[in-house]
């Protein structure tokens, strides 16, 4: 299983409704995440807005293509890109870029 791990910028003054979106996730959204192998998916959020994201998955690149193919991902994302800082013209998915593990307990 691969872990990763990624971080995004979410605005400072959108922080509050940043985390009420997440607290509501569609249920078709969650349904797709699990279908494309998307496990153990965390995010959390400090106070400036630093986003880190955890997420476990045989295979990043499929997952992440597997999501991409979906409707309900386009939907989301168009939804969720104006939360987010330094986005270059890149969906919110699109910008993740996993951080390289150097070290793991197990």
């Amino acid at each position: 299983m691969q872990r990763v791990c990624f971080l995004l910028k979410v605005r400072p003054d959108r922080l509050t409704e940043y985390r009420a979106r997440h607290t509501a996730v569609w249920p078709e959204m969650l349904d797709a995440l699990r279908a494309a192998g998307w496990h153990n998916y965390s995010l959390f959020l400090r106070d400036d807005g630093l986003l880190v994201g955890y997420l476990e998955t045989p295979d990043f690149a499929a997952a992440r293509a597997a999501m991409a193919a979906t409707d309900v991902n386009a939907r989301w994302q168009a939804t969720m890109a104006g939360f987010f800082e330094d986005l270059d013209g890149r969906g919110p998915d699109e910008a993740m870029r996993p951080l390289t593990e150097v070290f793991h307990l197990d």
